[in-house]
């Protein structure tokens, strides 16, 4: 039975995405099989992993509002070892769709991936930017989130106001939702805002902040136009490493295994 991870922030630009990608990859390449929702109008994920190959492509959409078979809907992947269950520009009006339904608009995406939960060991959930109906079917779905943040000012901002929803979830669609964890992303050593940032965040949420942060690394914005993850890209370069120990923390690995 998978463990469903939604990855969530309601700010843009914080490496929802990038994260989602990536610990997928850092997951398989582990030996777990793994599903990749995109659950983001912009397609961002599906585009950085070569899933979208033609027009008319079956995507959640279709499966979540048409119900359209999640088998038929999920992509294999060729270049990178993560299945992904991809989006388009279609899921932009889901929001005006499910607000129609009378009752359940909560419960789709949950229901979507029930068939095929105990086909996988993880389902990655990319949420889109905003805490809308979209992010509340991702949060209904998942055991639990991970919560990107990047190393910028009104950081603990957003996390606030993502928490507030997880707790308006738990109350009223999915009592049992946990916090996965918060990753400090775009972290910069070299600069005192990145370590100001940390600190203030890991004195905030505690042990609720993994050890590990990922690096600001060019090489991770450069792997999507290949349609690759960066272990593909890059194996070697400093955010490969970064996400290959994220991964082994989640799992609680100590040995070295991408060595």
């Amino acid at each position: 039975m998978a463990k469903i991870i939604a990855i969530s922030n309601q700010k843009g630009g914080v490496g929802k995405t990038t994260t989602a990608i990536n610990l997928s990859s850092a997951l398989s390449r582990l030996g777990n099989k793994v599903l990749l929702v995109d659950f983001d109008s912009q397609g961002n994920a599906s585009q950085g992993l070569g899933a979208l190959k033609s027009n008319g492509q079956p995507t959640v959409y279709n499966v979540m509002l048409e119900g359209f078979p999640i088998q038929n809907a999920i992509v294999h992947g060729d270049k990178c070892p993560v299945d992904i269950l991809p989006s388009n520009m279609t899921l932009a009006g889901a929001d005006l769709m499910m607000d129609r339904l009378s009752s359940g608009k909560e419960q789709l995406l949950k229901n979507a991936l029930d068939p095929i939960r105990d086909q996988y060991d993880f389902i990655l959930i990319d949420c889109p930017p905003s805490l809308g109906l979209l992010n509340t079917n991702a949060l209904t779905a998942a055991d639990s989130v991970l919560i990107p943040v990047q190393c910028e000012y009104y950081a603990l901002e957003g996390v606030t106001q993502l928490l507030l929803t997880i707790r308006l979830v738990q109350k009223t669609s999915n009592p049992k939702l946990l916090i996965e964890g918060i990753l400090m992303t775009m972290f910069d050593y070299r600069t005192r805002l990145s370590v100001d940032v940390s600190q203030e965040v890991r004195q905030t949420f505690g042990r609720l902040v993994y050890q590990n942060s990922i690096p600001r690394n060019v090489k991770l914005s450069e792997a999507p136009s290949r349609g690759v993850s960066i272990f593909e890209y890059d194996p070697k370069c400093k955010g490969a490493q970064a996400y290959a120990r994220l991964s082994r923390e989640m799992l609680h690995l100590k040995e070295d295994v991408f060595a």
